[in-house]
């Protein structure tokens, strides 16, 4: 019989600090590359103006931003019923 254990990789802990690290919304982003990655730059309008305040920057490799798009892509397919239909998959 082999051993399960051997083949699998620790799971890894994530901790979030809620009163450092708040969600912020984003109505823009804008997106830079070069052959090496790319830069996300998230952004919010500042009120009634015509202003933006980039708000977060995010930077990856090539390979990472794939790995990226499949895994959103994944998660928006999956989610998208459950919005539709106000159910859960579960």
């Amino acid at each position: 019989m082999e051993d399960k254990t051997k083949n699998q990789q620790p799971q890894t802990q994530v901790d979030v600090n809620l009163d450092t690290t708040p969600i912020l919304y984003t109505e823009n982003i804008y997106m830079t590359t070069n052959e090496d990655g790319l830069v996300l730059d998230f952004a919010q309008k500042l009120g009634p103006t015509n202003k933006l305040r980039i708000v977060s920057r995010i930077g990856m490799s090539r390979q990472h931003a794939k790995k990226f798009l499949n895994e959103l892509g994944k998660l928006v397919a999956m989610t998208e019923g459950q919005l539709q239909t106000n159910k859960s998959k579960n």
